[in-house]
Parts: structure tokens; C-alpha cells; sequence
């Protein structure tokens, strides 16, 4: 007697994995945007090996726009999710702590040869240890909410435009690689914000910004955005030390707003306490 021949579906579960199930494509849509920024960090280290730093800039900026767009891409669609997350640490990693490294060590720090070398994997490992500090951070309960506004330390992306400061004065022709000197002092400001951002400075967070926009503004800051981004393209070293300028220049105001918050809030925590005693 002949067995029977199994049927479509006993052959789906002998011989065939069970189909998963078909994902919408606003859930691949914020790593699609994260998996480009790698792209254009990986972009960037080929252009500055190639010695075109103004294209190796040019694709950190691009990273660090795409940085800011995939997260707010995520809550926008509601598709967060723990593998975004990871994706988006190690694109910060590469993007904003391999790529400005080897950018700094192919544009000056090679000068300076094992130093240089130590210099530029300092800021590397100062970028993996901050981001590594900030997705512990994010888990802590006890953290109070108002803390949100400040981040510790230069966040990764500030510290990568930061400290490629230098290839921006060289493009304006302000400085040159080959002067006596230039090297060291390089090497030196690398450190120092290899060492901010690894801090516990209290800096600025903007992250809560656009997120609840005046109807009456709406116009306005559309028109500051518009020309923001015209100046950025037809003067992008200039803008980009400007800005570098008056980030800096922000580094001791958060670290005032944050201390007379925290005063505040102790405040509210003695007041609390005593009314419960």
C-alpha cells in the first residue's frame, strides 16, 4: 500500500521553514537612514586617505545630518526598536570616532608618527567610551527627568565637527599643515576634546528642539533654516568654524544652567522632604 502524497500544507511543514512574517517598511526605514550614515563615514576615511579633505568633511557633515534625521525618523513612524538602537551606536562609533580620527591623522597627526598615531586612537576609544556612558545613562531610573536637557560630555557628533576645527582653518587658508608646530598644536587640541567628551561636563542637549514649534514661528524659523543651509553650501568652512566657535563658546553656559538646575532641584527635594517629615 502506497502512502499518501503529503499535501501543500504538510510540504510547507516538512520541507520548508515556517514564513515569517512580512515587516512594514516604516520599521526598516530608520535603519535604512542609519545604515546610509555609516556609508558616509566610511566615505569620509576614503577621502581623507585620497587627501581630499574637503569631501571627507563634507561626509561627516552629511553623517551627522543623517545622525540627527534617523531617530526622529524612528519616533516619527513609531518603529523604535533595540536593533536601531545598537545600529546607531556603532554608526556613531565609525561616524563620529574612527572617521574624524583618521581624518586628523592623514591631514596633520602622521607628522608627529607613533604620537600621532597614539593621538588620533585616543579620540577613537574617547568616542566609544562616551557612547558607551550614554546608552548606560539611558537605562538609569534614579536619573531625574529634567536631566534630559544636558548631555555629560560633548556628545559625539559635536566632539567630530569639533575637532576637525583644523582642517577648517586650513581651507580657509589660515593655517598649514607643514608649519613648524602645527602638528603638536593639533595633537594637543585633539586631546582636549578627546577629554571633553569623555567628561562629565554638562553640555546643551537639542534634543528636545522643533519637537513643539509656535504656529506663529513656523515661518520664521523655516526662513532661518533655508538660509542656514544656503550659507552651508556655498561657505561651508565658514560656517563650520563659526559654528565650531560658538558651540565652544556654549560649553559654560551649560555647565551654569545645569548647576543652578541642580540647585533648584535639590532645593524642591529638601522642601519635599521637610513638608513629609
Amino acid at each position: 500500500m502506497t502512502e499518501p502524497e503529503p499535501s501543500f500544507d504538510d510540504a510547507d511543514i516538512i520541507g520548508r521553514r515556517p514564513r515569517l512574517p512580512r515587516l512594514p517598511l516604516r520599521l526598516m526605514l530608520p535603519s535604512l537612514v542609519t545604515l546610509l550614515a555609516i556609508c558616509s563615514g566610511l566615505t569620509a576615511i576614503r577621502m581623507s586617505i585620497e587627501g581630499r579633505y574637503d569631501f571627507a568633511i563634507g561626509a561627516v557633515v552629511l553623517a551627522a545630518i543623517l545622525d540627527g534625521i534617523d531617530g526622529r525618523v524612528a519616533r516619527l513612524l513609531k518603529s523604535t526598536s533595540k536593533f536601531g538602537a545598537e545600529l546607531d551606536s556603532l554608526a556613531d562609533f565609525v561616524n563620529f570616532g574612527v572617521a574624524p580620527a583618521l581624518i586628523l591623522y592623514a591631514f596633520v597627526l602622521d607628522q608627529l608618527r607613533s604620537f600621532g598615531w597614539i593621538v588620533a586612537l585616543v579620540l577613537a576609544i574617547s568616542g566609544a567610551l562616551r557612547l558607551a556612558r550614554f546608552n548606560a545613562t539611558l537605562e538609569d531610573p534614579n536619573r531625574p527627568p529634567w536631566t534630559s536637557a544636558f548631555f555629560v560630555g560633548i556628545p559625539a557628533p559635536a566632539g567630530a565637527l569639533t575637532v576637525l576645527l583644523p582642517v577648517y582653518l586650513w581651507q580657509l587658508g589660515l593655517i598649514e599643515p607643514d608649519q613648524k608646530g602645527t602638528a603638536m598644536v593639533v595633537a594637543v587640541y585633539t586631546l582636549i576634546i578627546g577629554f571633553l567628551m569623555v567628561s562629565k561636563l554638562p553640555t546643551l542637549s537639542g534634543k528636545k528642539l522643533g519637537l513643539r514649534i509656535p504656529r506663529d514661528m513656523v515661518l520664521p524659523i523655516s526662513v532661518v533654516l533655508v538660509l542656514v543651509i544656503a550659507l552651508l553650501v556655498s561657505y561651508p568652512f565658514e560656517v563650520l568654524t563659526v559654528g565650531t566657535a560658538l558651540y565652544l563658546l556654549t560649553l559654560p553656559l551649560g555647565f551654569r544652567l545645569y548647576r543652578r538646575r541642580l540647585a533648584a532641584w535639590k532645593a524642591e527635594e529638601a522642601a519635599a522632604t521637610g513638608s513629609d517629615g
